[in-house]
């Protein structure tokens, strides 16, 4: 008997895009962003652990806690930066950056609602989200002249960790940086220092393609859970406190 050949089923536009995006992602900078997730998970889950007062942890003054939440939000937003170029290489038009943004900028809302009903005195005004969503529309005209977005960066890295002036006192101002103190909130990601880092991402990924056949190695030798993570890094962003929380309260009661 003869075979018939298989009929294939004609691919829809949608999952013909999803196939492409995958192909244009690189698994070394999704496990990079994999990583962040693991660390920013375990330091909530520290966090939470405190708020329960199953451990003692000053969040806001131990050396510890301050090193590694600097190291996990550096780890994000130098992402941010390389994928901006990765992202406009593959993608050149305006749309699917202000898609990402916008999509960024509903999460950062969601956030600050969600964290003014559980911290009403101290809830999230400018938080990581808020600063990725402004950071993007920042860095993206710096994209094509990454030797300007070093220098800037640098910059900008220098001047929010040195200066310090009562006009950024002000509510409305906070949000750029070189504050007198610290607003009290439970997450602040300010534009200086941290739009400096992005900046520095963005002098990164623009250098990435020197190095192709190492992050091409390195691609085959990643880890498949942590670029799962990192491909999921918003949602997981999003859920992975509530899910503490509540796992808390259930253990607690």
């Amino acid at each position: 008997m003869s075979r018939r050949p298989r009929r294939r089923h004609p691919v829809s536009p949608r999952a013909a895009a999803l196939e492409q995006h995958r192909h244009d992602r690189l698994a070394t900078i999704d496990a990079l962003r994999g990583v962040g997730i693991v660390l920013m998970v375990a330091y909530h889950f520290a966090f939470d652990l405190a708020w329960f007062r199953v451990i003692h942890a000053d969040f806001n003054h131990e050396a510890f806690w301050l090193v590694s939440r600097a190291i996990i939000v550096s780890i994000f937003l130098v992402l941010v930066g390389v994928s901006l170029v990765l992202a406009k290489r593959a993608h050149p038009g305006l749309q699917p950056f202000w898609r990402r943004v916008a999509l960024v900028a509903v999460c950062a809302i969601l956030v600050t609602i969600a964290s003014y009903l559980t911290f009403p005195q101290t809830f999230i005004t400018f938080g990581i989200l808020h600063a990725i969503a402004v950071s993007s529309v920042l860095a993206r005209p710096l994209v094509d002249f990454p030797r300007v977005a070093l220098v800037l960066g640098v910059a900008i890295v220098v001047l929010g960790t040195t200066v310090q002036l009562p006009l950024f006192d002000g509510a409305w101002l906070n949000w750029i940086g070189m504050m007198t103190y610290k607003p009290p909130t439970e997450d602040y990601v300010p534009l200086f220092p941290w739009l400096g880092v992005v900046l520095i991402g963005v002098a990164i990924g623009t250098a990435l393609p020197r190095i192709q056949r190492s992050l091409a190695a390195a691609d085959r030798r990643s880890p498949r859970w942590l670029a799962w993570l990192g491909r999921h890094s918003l949602i997981i962003y999003l859920v992975h406190q509530p899910i503490l929380v509540g796992a808390l309260r259930v253990w607690s009661d």
